[in-house]
């Protein structure tokens, strides 16, 4: 069921969506401020709850579970509950799901929140990948890189009206993700609400690895950014809503998708290991899960 937002809390979003434009636009990072943890939910024992899409659920990761979700019993979730011995484990997340997904069935999955309740005692979400269009902002950018290989022309795509569409989609999927996180605070009062970042996908430096990553030189800087954005917006969005936000970019990078294979958690176009393409391997699961425990054992009341 929607929760019901009254035109107060609607004010207030609008003014954050506007602060947070602001931000995106002149920032790439913030540290995080102390966030109160929930009363319950110390990291071991209880009912753990994992929402999210196709980063959390793990596509092509051995064993798939679930077909319809492309969901692996060796994504994070799943490391993160062996490693706390939850008494009780629900993971629904889906490829694909944006935060649309969260109160509307996907496929044979119901509403994501669903499975949320009283008795939750940790909740992890990470989404908005899809509903910024992370498919379709790196389909484009293949496209246009062979007009232009060493400039940015995905960058001047996305810049064409003067502002850059991406920050302000980013910024319009604030509001979305607060909803979800207020949802989630409304079915389990008590949990530990925990919102998890996104990896490093391409070189934290920007440089490129081109033709092994097809994009354009200077759009690899362009995209890293973006995706910096994104977490930014994660980050900020969890302050506001009294979650606790998970960094994923830091533990990862230096394994991003232009590595060797040996090294790399974050498989590219053509992956060479069991994953979706530009999805995390099992091992990108795993350093994920890490940051998720390292944040569940010892980050309550810190940054």
């Amino acid at each position: 069921m929607q929760s019901n937002v009254g035109t107060g809390s609607r004010g207030n979003r609008r003014r954050k969506s506007v602060t947070l434009l602001a931000a995106l636009g002149g920032c790439a990072l913030v540290a995080a401020s102390a966030v109160p943890a929930a009363a319950h939910g110390g990291g071991r024992g209880g009912q753990y709850v994992a929402l999210g899409d196709s980063y959390t659920s793990g596509p092509f990761i051995p064993k798939q579970v679930d077909a319809n979700c492309a969901r692996s019993d060796h994504n994070y979730p799943s490391i993160v509950a062996g490693r706390i011995r939850v008494s009780q484990f629900k993971d629904v997340s889906c490829g694909g799901a944006t935060t649309e997904q969260m109160w509307k069935p996907q496929g044979t999955n119901g509403p994501q929140l669903d499975a949320v309740g009283r008795n939750s005692d940790i909740v992890t979400v990470q989404i908005g990948g899809n509903d910024i269009g992370f498919g379709a902002i790196i389909g484009t950018c293949v496209q246009l890189a062979p007009t232009d290989p060493t400039g940015n022309p995905c960058q001047r795509h996305y810049g064409a009206s003067g502002v850059d569409e991406l920050s302000v989609t980013i910024a319009k999927t604030a509001p979305k993700i607060a909803r979800v996180l207020e949802a989630v605070h409304d079915r389990a009062p008590h949990a530990r609400v925990l919102l998890v970042g996104y990896p490093d996908l391409l070189p934290d430096d920007g440089s490129s690895c081109a033709p092994s990553v097809p994009f354009a030189t200077r759009d690899f800087p362009y995209l890293r950014d973006t995706g910096k954005r994104l977490n930014l917006m994660l980050r900020l969005v969890a302050r506001w809503n009294h979650a606790e936000y998970v960094d994923t970019y830091g533990p990862t990078i230096g394994h991003d998708m232009c590595k060797s294979p040996a090294v790399r958690w974050i498989e590219p176009l053509q992956p060479a290991s069991p994953a979706a393409p530009a999805h995390p391997n099992a091992k990108g699961e795993e350093a994920m899960a890490g940051a998720v425990l390292k944040r569940l054992t010892h980050g309550r009341g810190g940054r």
